[in-house]
């Protein structure tokens, strides 16, 4: 059966759309900590919305709690305005029966600006807004992400997972689960460390940039791999055979490694697909 395949654009796009970060006057920058912890079973729901800037890593791990560390960055002219600015600008938590939200709230946001900042000063709006998170959840449960750009890690989940990036440099390690990734322009790299993934499907998407993939040898899945416009597909993991009689080509492959079963699809609008065979770092 054919497949349509389609880019999602990010929901945090919008929260982007604005362009007058660059500024005469010299910034000063204000920089924060905030560190929670979550009690939290396998098989909840962690959400997280990124600020319009900053990175986000996940790190799966086998405690009954989610770990929370952020970085909040802000800048303005002066003390004052920076004072101001911290007032809006943060991280909000809501936890709910098996569902934790973590969600960047400041001026990107014009919803929950026009309810806690109505007459806020609008030469400070625009102003550049960064938050870095890390974040250690249990390996068992599900994840959303909506980041704007930045760095992305992900390792050590299982679950059913979503992940939106506008632009980053993304380092993606499979070890189970379901994974629907978009990601707008940048770099990503796809690993399977070993041959025994436990996952259920991979679709991975990159609508501009290079994306990497690194496939364990002995593994059973079946491979579609696309490059829809301007680009290139490098294959060089030999266990790679056409399903079908159409032969593999600089744009398409159509492919079964081993036994095949699991699906693993990935998609690059312009730029460079290279697939190889993973090796254990040393």
């Amino acid at each position: 059966m054919k497949k349509n395949i389609r880019f999602i654009v990010p929901g945090i796009v919008i929260l982007l759309c604005f362009g007058n970060f660059a500024f005469s006057q010299n910034l000063i920058k204000r920089t924060t900590y905030k560190n929670e912890t979550f009690e939290f079973g396998a098989g909840g729901t962690v959400s997280i919305i990124g600020a319009p800037q900053g990175s986000i890593s996940i790190e799966g791990w086998s405690k009954n709690e989610i770990e929370v560390s952020a970085e909040i960055e802000i800048q303005a002219a002066t003390e004052a305005d920076l004072t101001r600015l911290a007032e809006v600008n943060g991280i909000v938590f809501d936890d709910v029966r098996g569902h934790l939200r973590i969600i960047s709230v400041g001026t990107h946001d014009k919803d929950y600006m026009k309810r806690v900042g109505r007459k806020f000063p609008k030469n400070l709006l625009g102003l550049p807004f960064k938050v870095d998170y890390k974040l250690k959840v249990p390996k068992y449960c599900d994840l959303e992400v909506d980041g704007g750009s930045g760095d992305f890690s992900l390792s050590g989940v299982d679950g059913t997972m979503r992940i939106k990036f506008l632009n980053s440099n993304a380092k993606i390690e499979l070890v189970g689960g379901a994974i629907q990734a978009t990601v707008g322009t940048g770099k990503v790299d796809v690993s399977i460390p070993t041959r025994n993934w436990r996952g259920r499907f991979a679709d991975i998407q990159l609508a501009s940039g290079n994306m990497n993939v690194w496939l364990p040898f002995s593994l059973n899945a079946e491979v579609t791999a696309s490059v829809l416009r301007n680009g290139k597909i490098e294959n060089s993991f030999a266990e790679l055979k056409p399903r079908s009689k159409i032969a593999f080509t600089e744009k398409s492959i159509a492919a079964k490694a081993g036994n095949g079963g699991i699906p693993l699809s990935f998609t690059v609008g312009d730029g460079e697909l290279n697939i190889s065979q993973y090796k254990k770092p040393e």
